[in-house]
Order: structure tokens, then sequence, then C-alpha cells
């Protein structure tokens, strides 16, 4: 099997490393060779967190070259925008609809543009979706990083893996129910 790439991006505090380390023990589990790097920037203050997967027979690095993502998944719209230029060509986008305002404009220095999904549809044929509502209609706001995992699941065909073993064993247990819901809820929203 090639290679693939994933691209995960988000903000600070959005789950972005937890859902990455979920998918890459499942993919481990499911007999793939894998590679994980992540990035945290300055999260911790809502700066922005990007973590690369790569698996397949063999992969040799972790790290993903501008127009070789298979699919990037943005936890935030600006997020999204920043990262374009990694995805290949006939790539997958699928954006969190939710914004982060950056410090620069919790400060008053800068403003959040209003036509970010208008700016990204320009450039790529992208699948934005209220994880952040799903997520909260299930119980807590906090399992849309969940709900983005399940997007990336349906959109790369990995529904073999047994996510409710991983998830059991990577979740607390009174968080597990949820969060096999949001997994679900995921893979519905870009079927």
């Amino acid at each position: 099997m090639e290679t693939k790439s994933i691209l995960l991006v988000g903000v600070g505090g959005q789950g972005t490393i937890l859902a990455s380390k979920i998918l890459t023990t499942g993919l481990m589990e499911a007999g793939y060779d894998v590679k994980m790097s992540e990035i945290h920037g300055m999260s911790q203050r809502g700066g922005s967190v990007s973590s690369q997967v790569r698996y397949g027979d063999q992969v040799f690095s972790p790290v993903i070259e501008k127009g070789a993502a298979d699919i990037v998944v943005a936890f935030e719209q600006m997020e999204a925008l920043r990262a374009l230029e990694y995805l290949k060509a006939d790539g997958a986008l699928v954006v969190n609809t939710q914004k982060i305002d950056s410090m620069s404009v919790i400060v008053g220095d800068e403003q959040y543009p209003d036509d970010v999904l208008d700016e990204i549809g320009k450039h790529v044929q992208e699948k934005a979706i209220d994880a952040t509502s799903i997520a909260q209609s299930l119980g807590n706001s906090k399992a849309a990083n969940v709900v983005l995992l399940g997007t990336i699941i349906k959109a790369m065909g990995l529904e073999h893996i047994d996510w409710d073993k991983i998830l059991e064993e990577n979740i607390k247990a009174r968080f597990v129910d949820l969060n096999k819901k949001a997994l679900r809820a995921g893979m519905e929203a870009v079927s």
C-alpha cells in the first residue's frame, strides 16, 4: 500500500493532538507502519497546533511536504486556510466551521475575516461541517475532535479498524460512550 498522509490542524485546546494519537494507535493496531509528528507552537495560549500522520506498508518520515497531504482536517477555519498549501491537488479538505480568535484579533490588532470559507472554496472543494455543534448536541462540545476524527476514518476508508476498542483504551471511561457517538456522527457527516 502506498503511503497516505493526513494533516490535522487546529488551535491549542481543541484536542487536535489527542485525535491524532487515537488515529495513530488505531492504524498501528491495524498493522500499518505509522509515523506521527506534532507541532504545538503556542498551543496553550490558543496558538496553532498541527499533527502529521503518515501510514502505509513502510513509512520513512512523518513529515508531509507541501502539496502531499491526502486529507487536511482543520479544527478551525483560519487554520484550514493556512494549511491549504499542504493539500494534494486531488486531496480532501474537511473544515470545522468554528472560528477561534487569535491573540492578534483578541487584542484588536486584526479582525477575523468573514469570508474564510469562501476564500478556501476558491482554491479547493471543501466539506465544511459544524463539528462543535454536532458534539454539543451529543452532550459535550469538547468531543468535536472525535467528530472530526470520524470524518478522517470515513474519508480514508478506515472503518474496518475497531475504533470502539481504541476509544475504550484511550479515553476516560465516563467519556467513552459520548466519544463513540461523536465518532459515528463524524463518519455520517461526510458520507
